[in-house]
């Protein structure tokens, strides 16, 4: 059996990027891809990718257009699928070669690159190692270990958005008939706040727009995100608002290359020719600085309409359709210039600028991701970017609205698949209806409350399906100690990552396939959905054969779980389930609003769009109405000699997971242990490019964290600010530092200082 070496830092920088993809995206979606894979499945994984019949890809959210290219993927989509149909495998006799203690300190990228799960293993209590177990073992202990349980409220069972339908509403139907709402999942560490923000100030917590209405739109803000890397497939979206004649601002403390100029490789521009520019106008803002941004906007058009009245806000949508004007408006007209300055770090005539292109374009969108969910303030901001389409009636009219970017292939489908730890009243009782049983209702955790249940000792099972919990959640060594905590933890995966080295006094890991694995059940071969970033649901039909005659599909992982534990107690047809996927879609139907004749729906090349009742001009708020709102003002303030910290991902890395230790677009290679600062902040603060440096983040309760040996570069960052990547900043994070409201992770807002290392 063949391991790879943990790769180690050695750092050389190049000038960043001024353009991304292009021919050089092929290349390296090309090599990584052969590198991993046969050309005979290379091919199959990619000229089945994204297709009506084929596989949707797992690398994120971004919807498919109705024409479809022969190659409709991204670079990162090629890698990641490719990463996932690896021809190479972790075997019963690699977890007998490596102790869990040596796998603990291996880096994340070298226990990705080891390959497949292909059988299940288990971590007994005091082991050094995994051994082998059979499937039918280890259901009976972890359905021993959950009926055991003084509570069901001690059991957690966590996805992530690599999740399927299917597979989503079984879990969550589980775990209401075994008796508990702990569903956190990855939302509630991304787009928890846009789901609060949106719930409240529009009564449904998703995006409004279609693809169509990104091609139509006559200016589009991108918001804290970078779509180069996070959703490549979004610049030939906004290449066709050019071609259009529309506008695209970019709001980020960093120049991102995706957003500068895109070389489309699938037409003659982007191969011999310049590309397009994306960017209109960029505007390199502060962390944190966004919601003084929109307030500023917000408040010069209230003042245009001063000076024109009639001619600036659509005054009929507002009556019609809004409720808060008057104590909006009051709050909007204090805000104060130098404070707007301050939190921005931008100047009163790039703002301006900006404030001619609003009145200058009737249809605006505002997309935007992690840079503004991930702040203590990322529901007010996100309620501000509302008021501010709003007050121009830009919001449920064609080529205009909200537009939440997320990032895993099914997390906006999950939540809708109940998948919550809230879930309203009315899913249950159509839940309860259904299957005849009365699901719980007091609410249960989210990631943040899992981490401190296990912590305190109030949970001690942890069953996560997909994801790599550990590594995605803040705090890292106070998350890594609630886990060992644990009596049992299981990882239902593909592939190898941190969370099986950190586990409980029992682990398991129970292979399954993944989404470009063909899945044969008793009635045949199935086909799984997914529900993309618009509310596009569509089929997803894995290609490859199985990597592991031992692997079981999450939907049979589930059933037969379920069947173990619940037993006689609650009759559900776990076996009808697992033996015909569409069995349960047509219970989805009859559960879920918006998937009446799911099966005949879905089975159309395409699949359906779910409706938005927010595009009919209908507000399930309780007022009935789209609902202006007071923000207060804030900022995220740094000490003299600190700076505020985001995190981030590399190009070449999805979620958690490095594939390479490059980030080619920002010009950083061969090392990730590294902090990006603007030169004269490095120059203020003392501190030489590339000298090494440990970041300490400073709590306000006094508290400091360390993350020790990271380089820093001088790189075009926006003063006073850092970014680094994540997953090895997490330990910077503390537990209790989340956003108002929704309580998501502030990893987007973190104050720290630089100190050389200790002699």
């Amino acid at each position: 059996m063949t391991t790879l070496d943990d790769p180690s830092d050695n750092l050389s920088v190049t000038p960043p990027k001024t353009w991304a993809a292009g021919v050089p995206a092929v290349a390296h979606a090309l090599g990584y891809s052969l590198a991993e894979n046969t050309p005979r499945r290379t091919a199959l994984t990619l000229l089945n990718l994204n297709q009506a019949g084929g596989i949707d890809c797992p690398g994120c959210a971004w919807p498919e257009p109705g024409r479809r290219h022969r190659n409709e993927y991204c670079e990162n989509g090629a890698k990641h699928v490719n990463d996932e149909a690896t021809t190479r495998r972790v075997t019963a006799e690699f977890f007998r070669q490596h102790p869990i203690a040596e796998l603990d300190a291996k880096s994340d990228l070298w226990l990705n690159q080891q390959g497949r799960l292909t059988e299940p293993m288990v971590k007994r209590p005091g082991a050094t190692h995994y051994q082998p177990i059979g499937w039918d073992e280890a259901f009976g202990l972890l359905a021993a270990e959950l009926r055991g349980l003084a509570s069901p409220d001690e059991a957690l069972f966590y996805t992530s958005g690599r999740l399927n339908n299917e597979a989503a509403f079984l879990l969550q139907l589980f775990a209401r008939a075994f008796g508990t709402n702990n569903l956190p999942d990855c939302s509630n560490m991304c787009h928890e706040s846009s789901g609060a923000a949106l719930q409240e100030t529009l009564g449904i917590g998703k995006g409004s727009v279609s693809l169509d209405d990104i091609h139509q739109a006559d200016l589009i803000f991108v918001v804290g995100q970078n779509p180069g890397t996070n959703h490549p497939r979004m610049l030939s979206a906004l290449e066709r608002t050019k071609r259009n004649g529309g506008q695209v601002v970019a709001v980020n403390p960093l120049p991102e290359a995706g957003l500068m100029r895109f070389k489309n490789p699938q037409n003659v521009r982007g191969v011999l020719g310049r590309g397009t520019a994306i960017a209109d106008q960029f505007l390199q803002i502060r962390p944190g600085g966004d919601l003084a941004l929109f307030q500023a906007l917000n408040r010069m058009l209230l003042e245009a309409e001063d000076n024109a009245p009639g001619q600036v806000l659509d005054h009929e949508f507002i009556r019609s359709h809004t409720t808060g004007f008057d104590a909006f408006t009051e709050h909007a007209r204090s805000i104060q210039w130098d404070d707007v300055l301050s939190a921005t770090g931008l100047t009163h005539a790039e703002i301006e600028r900006l404030h001619e292109r609003v009145l200058g374009s009737r249809k605006i969108i505002v997309c935007w991701a992690m840079g503004l969910t991930q702040h203590k303030h990322g529901v007010p901001t996100i309620r501000e970017l509302v008021n501010f389409l709003l007050l121009r009636g830009n919001i449920g009219r064609p080529g205009a609205g909200v537009c939440p970017v997320r990032g895993h292939s099914n997390v906006q489908g999950d939540r809708t698949m109940g998948i919550w730890e809230r879930m309203p009243q009315s899913f249950l009782d159509a839940l309860g209806a259904e299957f005849g049983f009365t699901p719980p209702a007091e609410h249960g955790l989210d990631s943040v409350g899992a981490i401190r249940a296990m912590r305190d000792g109030h949970a001690k099972v942890f069953v996560g399906v997909a994801g790599n919990f550990v590594r995605a959640t803040p705090d890292s060594a106070v998350t890594e100690a609630a886990m060992r905590r644990c009596r049992l933890t299981v990882q239902i995966s593909t592939k190898l990552n941190r969370s099986h080295t950190v586990c409980g006094e029992t682990a398991l890991i129970l292979p399954t396939l993944g989404r470009s694995d063909r899945d044969v059940q008793a009635s045949g071969e199935q086909f799984v959905t997914v529900e993309d970033s618009m509310s596009e649901v569509h089929a997803s039909r894995g290609r490859l054969a199985p990597a592991s005659e031992q692997l079981l599909s999450e939907v049979a992982i589930i059933c037969r779980l379920a069947r173990r534990v619940l037993g006689d107690t609650v009759s559900l047809p776990w076996t009808e389930f697992e033996a015909d996927y569409g069995t349960i879609r047509d219970r989805i139907a009859r559960v879920v609003p918006g998937f009446e004749d799911f099966n005949r729906r879905v089975a159309e090349p395409g699949g359906f769009a779910l409706p938005n009742p927010v595009n009919r001009g209908v507000f399930p708020t309780p007022s009935g109405k789209a609902v202006f709102t007071r923000n207060e003002f804030t900022m995220v303030r740094a000490p003299e000699g600190h700076l505020v910290l985001q995190s981030l991902r590399s190009h070449d890395q999805w979620n958690t997971i490095p594939y390479a230790m490059n980030d080619r677009y920002r010009g950083i290679h061969d090392a990730r242990r590294v902090v990006l600062v603007n030169p004269d902040d490095l120059s203020a603060l003392g501190f030489e490019d590339r000298e090494l440096v440990d970041i300490v983040s400073v709590w306000h309760d006094g508290t400091e964290r360390r993350a020790e040996g990271f380089r820093v570069v001088a790189y075009p960052a926006a003063q006073g600010s850092a970014a680094a990547y994540y997953p090895e900043t997490n330990v910077l994070v503390p537990l209790d530092s989340v956003a108002d409201i929704s309580n998501t992770p502030t990893s987007k807002g973190i104050v720290v200082r630089l100190e050389k290392p200790a002699a």
